[in-house]
């Protein structure tokens, strides 16, 4: 696989294979957003919108990652970037939506939470072991498999809050899962913007290297 430059060389997204994987995980994501957003509507969760922003999120990001393979690393850096930025804005918005259906009322329908994120959890737990292989890439393939995880890691949780919400007959398990989506949102947007920014800072020393 093609690799960036340096002696710490991470797999750049060259890989026909790779490129290949992205593009099933980038129709998988696509599907779960209208998938989710239609159901949390419908089940008025939170929780379940939270998680297909974050599809949406993902499928438009890995878009992006795509475009960029083969460009320059600090075009790929700056792709990175501009996903870690998105993440952060989702996560904000995440937590500000999540504070302002706090003040209403309202309980979300425990059953349809816990199928569809039955269902997402399948859907996710497929995207995260295609690309398994490619988790310890450069910022641009990383952000990818942080996205996926996150994903995975997200679904698990909303059907602990469909549990909880079923339990308590309260809407406070579901605002609560929602936050925690919130800060891993924000988690792995620092993480993706410190590995680009490290990159791009290597990218700047190969090219004067270079010369």
């Amino acid at each position: 696989m093609a690799c960036s430059c340096g002696s710490g060389a991470k797999c750049d997204g060259m890989s026909a294979d790779y490129k290949r994987r992205l593009w099933l995980v980038i129709a998988i994501n696509a599907v779960m957003f209208f998938v989710e957003m239609i159901s949390g509507h419908l089940a008025g969760s939170q929780a379940l919108k939270a998680d297909a922003l974050d599809f949406l999120g993902d499928a438009l990001t890995y878009g992006l990652s795509l475009a960029v393979i083969g460009a320059s690393l600090q075009v790929r850096s700056t792709a990175a970037m501009v996903k870690g930025i998105s993440l952060l804005c989702v996560g904000a918005w995440v937590f500000g939506s999540t504070v302002w259906r706090a003040l209403g009322d309202g309980v979300p329908e425990a059953e349809v939470m816990g199928v569809v994120g039955m269902l997402a959890l399948a859907a996710n737990v497929t995207s995260v072991l295609l690309l398994m292989r490619y988790k310890d890439g450069d910022a641009n393939v990383r952000s990818v498999w942080l996205c996926s995880r996150n994903d995975a890691i997200g679904n698990v949780a909303v059907m602990l809050a469909a549990l909880g919400v079923w339990g308590t007959a309260s809407a406070v398990p579901d605002l609560v899962v929602a936050t925690v989506m919130a800060g891993l949102f924000l988690s792995s947007a620092l993480q993706i913007l410190r590995q680009a920014m490290a990159e791009r800072r290597a990218g700047d020393h190969c090219s004067v290297s270079a010369e």
